[in-house]
C-alpha cells in the first residue's frame, strides 16, 4: 500500500470572506482524512475504541502555502512517517487537483492510549497496518 488519497470539495460554510477555505478548517480536512485512512487499512476508529485503544493527536504542525477556493477540488494526501514505539508520526497535504499544486502541509504526532487515557503500547496489528500507509521508496 502507500499514501492514501482523500477527495474534498470545500462547501460554502468553510470559506472566509475572501472566498477562501478559512485556516481552520484544513485541520477538520485533515482529520478526516486520516480516519478515512484508518477505515482503509481496517483499523476504524470504532473498531479501535472496542478494543479499548485509542489514537489520540498530540501535536499537530500545519503550514500554509497556497489558497484553496470553493470552485477548487482537493485531494489530501496522508501517509505514516514514523511508527514509534507509542505513537506515530503523519504527513499530510492538500493539493489542488486541477494542478497538483500543494496548499497546506501537516505534520501530526499521535499517540495511542487506553479509553481512560493512558499512554499504552499499541498491538503490533495495529503497528502493522500503520506501516502500510507510508510512501513508497522511490527507485
Amino acid at each position: 500500500m502507500a499514501v492514501h488519497e482523500f477527495n474534498i470539495i470545500p462547501r460554502f460554510g468553510e470559506l472566509d470572506p475572501y472566498n477562501h477555505v478559512n485556516h481552520a478548517v484544513y485541520v477538520a480536512y485533515f482529520e478526516a482524512a486520516r480516519c478515512v485512512a484508518l477505515e482503509h487499512i481496517a483499523m476504524a476508529l470504532p473498531d479501535l475504541e472496542a478494543r479499548g485503544i485509542q489514537i489520540v493527536v498530540t501535536q499537530l504542525d500545519v503550514r500554509f502555502k497556497l489558497p484553496a477556493t470553493a470552485r477548487d477540488k482537493l485531494l489530501v494526501e496522508t501517509e505514516v512517517i514514523e511508527v514509534r514505539r507509542a505513537s506515530s508520526r503523519w504527513g499530510q497535504r492538500v493539493l489542488r487537483e486541477e494542478d497538483g499544486a500543494v496548499l497546506v502541509t501537516a505534520e501530526v504526532v499521535a499517540g495511542v492510549c487506553d479509553t481512560n487515557g493512558k499512554p499504552m503500547r499499541p498491538p503490533a496489528d495495529l503497528m502493522e497496518a500503520l506501516a502500510t500507509l507510508d510512501r513508497p521508496s522511490e527507485a
